[in-house]
């Protein structure tokens, strides 16, 4: 399997076996808590294009690269680029690629990731392209599971929240459908799942049950991944005001939880988890930022060929 030269725009381009991959040139980099890397991409710079606001994916992102020895350029938001002026997307990346040997673009419209690796001749990665997709959050995602559960096979894994919107949501699924688990889909009316989505997973032979009411399922849990309510896919407020606090997870939700369970989150939280809850063995959201830097910095490496200069 090879990445090589690729664009990473979907978890649905991936087989079992490219996770797997991924996930070993992951561990060798984690075993050196992502030191002495400096010498995988020394003459490569790579393109942060952000869009969209963005914390812990940009900053990810660009410690990644310069752990393996590359620079950054881009920027966090439109302000200060000639989008303000009228140009367009093509143009723009038409433009970064003179520069960069990577583009790394998050934009708030669906099929914007798509379109910039159908108009770039580098390589293209998607780190959030409207409410489809994100799929280095799911690979870090998936290695966070597997790190915490040691395996990701024969688990029972609820998602509550915004399944409707939540690009997270929809990538973790995709990846999902290449293990063996059982997906309960946990949120109100209005966030439910797309049917296209789930006819994917009816398709690839995935049991999900759908419910309303985490307390209805929450004992038979291996894993619990939590999104927030996002305010900014909803196009009338008044919709957004009817679910946002919709779930609490607190120590009372989790009483019934099993001992060994572990509550996810991609962040950032906006009171959908209580802070009483950081302390316990549950957490591990803080544990996926970490994840996250070895899992992209992997991918980077592979993207250029360099996964072999990984060793330990």
């Amino acid at each position: 399997m090879t990445l090589t030269g690729k664009d990473l725009i979907s978890t649905k381009d991936l087989t079992r076996e490219d996770y797997e991959y991924i996930f070993e040139i992951t561990k060798r980099i984690e075993g050196r808590n992502a030191q002495g890397l400096t010498h995988v991409l020394p003459d490569r710079i790579i393109a942060l294009l952000f869009f969209e606001p963005s914390t812990r994916t940009r900053l990810s992102f660009s410690t990644a690269v310069k752990r393996l020895g590359g620079e950054t350029i881009g920027f966090s938001g439109e302000e200060a680029t000639s989008i303000m002026k009228g140009e367009n997307l093509a143009d723009t990346i038409r433009v970064v690629e003179q520069y960069a040997d990577a583009i790394v673009i998050r934009h708030p419209l669906d099929g914007s990731a798509k379109y910039a690796a159908q108009v770039a001749n580098i390589p293209v990665i998607n780190a959030g392209s409207g409410a489809e997709e994100h799929p280095t959050q799911a690979l870090l995602d998936l290695y966070t599971i597997l790190r915490e559960k040691g395996t990701i096979d024969e688990l029972t894994i609820g998602l509550i929240g915004d399944l409707r919107y939540s690009r997270t949501v929809h990538s973790l699924l995709y990846a999902l459908t290449n293990f063996d688990v059982t997906v309960y889909l946990i949120s109100p009316p209005l966030l439910k799942l797309g049917e296209s989505i789930k006819g994917h997973l009816h398709e690839k032979g995935v049991h999900f049950k759908e419910f309303d009411n985490l307390a209805d399922c929450i004992s038979e849990l291996d894993v619990l991944y939590v999104t927030r309510i996002q305010r900014e896919r909803f196009v009338h407020p008044e919709e957004y005001l009817k679910v946002k606090d919709s779930y609490k997870i607190n120590m009372k939700t989790l009483s019934n939880a099993k001992e060994n369970l572990i509550v996810m989150h991609p962040l950032p939280r906006v009171g959908e988890i209580s802070h009483e809850v950081d302390n316990t063995s549950h957490a591990v959201y803080f544990k996926q930022v970490r994840y996250g830097l070895y899992v992209r910095m992997a991918i980077l490496s592979m993207i250029f060929g360099r996964e072999d200069r990984i060793t330990g």
